[in-house]
């Protein structure tokens, strides 16, 4: 609702969105800064990196304490209670709490109690207030209007019923002349390639979606592989990337196995093939979503960003669910952690409790312990140095005890 004039003074502090670069906060700034692998011969010159709906999921406020102050005092004094900042609030706290008091609440009592014992009449702000703590992951950026905090968790309730129109069914059957083990390589080349140009994780999962949802619906030879997978890193760059490489680029990576007119026209074929609808859910922005709900350190969420992009060589997990892959390699990762499991906050957002994500996380643990191909290093490799906390270096669990840890979160969950 467009705030009334006597609220210009306030309002017109605010930056105005289609000028104005998107505020970051300063742990996205840091993360980037510190995990950007920059390439000084990279055709692209190693542009800058940018995470996608950073703005909605990592973003918090970053505006400067004397501008906090100044629009306080304005808003206080003549924003009505309409405004749009207070709007946003109250319409997140009624969504929480309309959520939140659909979930049965363990703490009611199931016997009767007699009258003198009874407690008062309580008011709804107590009927809350038993029913398990949920915190709402998206409150602290309510102030801030890049964040598009009203709508986040509608964008990613809509990303989840997105998941079932891109299901992957199992194609290799239909690639007569296509392995799982090129397939594994290619995934490993595309790795090197992320690095490489300094592209962003969500460009790196975007192209490998792509390239298996074009491979679903189109029988390919081996030949063409590597074309197929570079032109999926082009048309993902496009969608993701503020200075997406250009064609010359993935003409030189691929050794000039292919010339330009091959590689417009594979680009050409995948967007008509897919109906040019390439905004497919990937577990890279799941993930993030779902570390908000734990307030995980960087280095928990980026072990468990080395087990989930671990799997995208693993042809094993190519029909997986995106958000219950995300789930299970932040599950896992907790574990290895020695941390808390699964809270109703993250049950929430997530969707999953512990019993869903028990195959999974095992199968997880599993990859990490036993599946070492020599041929397959670029994750591993590049999830060893230090910048990423050389998580790949880290002992995966003993399967027994992470059998145990799983049986006994799923009895706390239950009780």
């Amino acid at each position: 609702m467009p705030a009334p004039r006597n609220t210009k003074a306030a309002v017109s502090k605010q930056p105005c969105p289609g000028r104005a670069p998107a505020v970051e906060n300063a742990q996205a700034k840091k993360e980037e800064s510190s995990q950007a692998k920059r390439s000084p011969s990279s055709p692209q010159g190693a542009p800058k990196k940018r995470s996608a709906f950073g703005d909605i999921t990592n973003a918090h406020k970053t505006q400067h304490i004397l501008g906090k102050k100044e629009t306080a005092k304005a808003a206080s004094k003549k924003a009505p209670k309409g405004s749009v900042v207070l709007g946003v609030a109250k319409n997140n706290e009624i969504n929480l709490k309309k959520s939140v008091s659909k979930i049965p609440s363990e703490d009611a009592p199931t016997e009767k109690v007699p009258a003198e014992k009874a407690d008062p009449p309580q008011t709804p702000a107590d009927e809350v207030a038993l029913v398990k703590p949920i915190e709402d992951i998206d409150k602290v950026q309510q102030d801030d209007p890049y964040a598009s905090a009203e709508y986040a968790k509608d964008i990613f309730d809509y990303m989840r019923e997105r998941e079932e129109k891109f299901s992957i069914p199992d194609y290799m059957e239909s690639q007569p002349d296509i392995t799982r083990d090129m397939r594994a390589i290619l995934v490993d080349w595309m790795v090197e390639v992320q690095e490489n140009f300094d592209l962003t994780h969500e460009t790196l999962y975007l192209a490998v979606k792509l390239m298996d949802h074009y491979l679903v619906k189109v029988t390919s030879m081996r030949d063409k592989l590597q074309l197929i997978g570079s032109t999926a890193i082009l048309i993902a760059s496009k969608f993701e990337e503020r200075c997406p490489p250009c064609v010359d680029d993935f003409l030189y990576i691929c050794d000039d196995a292919y010339n330009r007119e091959e590689l417009i026209s594979m680009e050409m074929s995948i967007l008509q093939t897919l109906h040019f609808d390439i905004n497919i859910p990937v577990a890279y922005r799941f993930l993030r979503r779902f570390a908000k709900c734990t307030h995980a350190t960087m280095e928990t969420l980026t072990l468990a960003r080395f087990i989930c992009e671990l799997t995208l060589q693993e042809y094993d997990f190519v029909q997986e669910r995106a958000s219950r892959l995300a789930a299970s390699c932040l599950l896992l990762a907790l574990k290895m952690k020695n941390l808390d499991g699964w809270n109703p906050t993250l049950e929430y957002y997530s969707g999953y409790c512990v019993q869903d994500l028990q195959s999974s996380v095992k199968k997880l643990n599993f990859l990490l312990t036993y599946q070492h191909d020599e041929r397959l290093k670029a994750v591993r490799s590049k999830y060893s140095h230090r910048v990423f906390f050389a998580v790949a270096k880290m002992p995966p669990m003993d399967m027994l005890k992470l059998e145990d840890s799983l049986q006994r979160a799923s009895r706390r969950s239950l009780s």
